[in-house]
């Protein structure tokens, strides 16, 4: 039986929990790092490490794409589109035949703003900031190497992502927590771990061409969270703060331009997916137990 292999675009924080899970069923991992010395750390893990900044192309992309059979992009857009797609689709096309899976890692945003509604994978997409609408132009470009070429790729558009080491746990232990209160406001979130199952679960069962929202089940006000993590850690929350009122950066006044309350429902119907944790209170939990 030949090896697997996965050739990841951008081995971050989502990547490396799915890699993690890939390795120990023997697959072998190639990722793309921005720096030698990330790709010197990555191969220390036993991971195959090659620089790609999204500047340039690869140094040799005949060599990165040698026996690829599975395929994953996590590079975000930037002003200048998809940077994997600018520099690579010519030899992700080549590749296509021998390629069993393709996924691409993009965002609820491209959902914009439904005023607290619910939406799902056949929603319009309507993003409402330039980030929203630079992934939606992404998600495009990844459909037509399917449609153009035979791409088997699959679209994962995930909610606020979580984990070990960035969570509402660990942002009230810096004193970095603040509650700010946008009446209406919700997010969806979805732990990292629950995403590297939902990518395993996709690649068991493909389905090219398909879209998958990756979230939990609670779609919760922000200021909620922080309580919670401060009941957990047993200290005071911090004062609520109006939205009006809050000092806040242009990225994170953005994610308040958005609320919208994500369905899930299509990991569980179609890929068979049980969360482990199924809201933000079982993934707040468990970390604690685990710190």
């Amino acid at each position: 039986m030949s090896v697997k292999t996965m050739l990841v675009f951008g081995f971050g924080y989502s990547a490396a929990a799915l890699a993690e899970r890939l390795r120990a069923r023997d697959w072998h991992v190639r990722a793309t790092t921005r720096s030698a010395e990330k790709a010197a750390e990555l191969a220390d893990k036993g991971i195959e490490a090659v620089v790609f900044d999204g500047e340039r192309p690869l140094d040799d992309p005949a060599a990165a794409f040698a026996g690829v059979t599975h395929l994953l992009a996590s590079v975000p857009p930037g002003s200048d589109g998809d940077p994997v797609l600018a520099h690579h689709a010519a030899d992700i096309a080549a590749a296509a035949p021998g390629i069993a899976w393709a996924g691409y890692l993009s965002t609820t945003g491209v959902y914009g703003d439904r005023g607290g509604d619910w939406v799902d994978e056949e929603s319009e997409l309507r993003p409402a900031t330039e980030r929203g609408r630079r992934r939606v132009d992404a998600e495009a470009g990844w459909c037509a190497l399917w449609r153009q070429h035979g791409l088997p790729v699959h679209l994962f558009r995930l909610a606020g992502i979580y984990g070990p080491g960035r969570n509402a746990l660990e942002t009230v232990r810096a004193g970095r927590a603040r509650r700010i209160v946008k009446p209406g406001q919700v997010f969806s979130r979805t732990h990292v771990e629950d995403i590297a199952a939902v990518l395993e679960a996709s690649i068991a069962r493909p389905n090219p061409g398909a879209a998958y929202n990756v979230c939990d089940d609670d779609p919760a006000p922000p200021q909620d969270v922080i309580a919670h993590a401060c009941a957990l850690l047993g200290v005071a929350p911090p004062p609520e703060i109006p939205f009006e009122a809050a000092e806040l950066s242009d990225m994170a006044r953005s994610f308040y331009a958005e609320s919208k309350k994500v369905s899930n429902r299509r990991i569980k119907d179609e890929l068979g997916v049980r969360l482990t944790y199924p809201d933000y209170r079982a993934g707040l939990a468990a970390l604690l137990e685990d710190s």
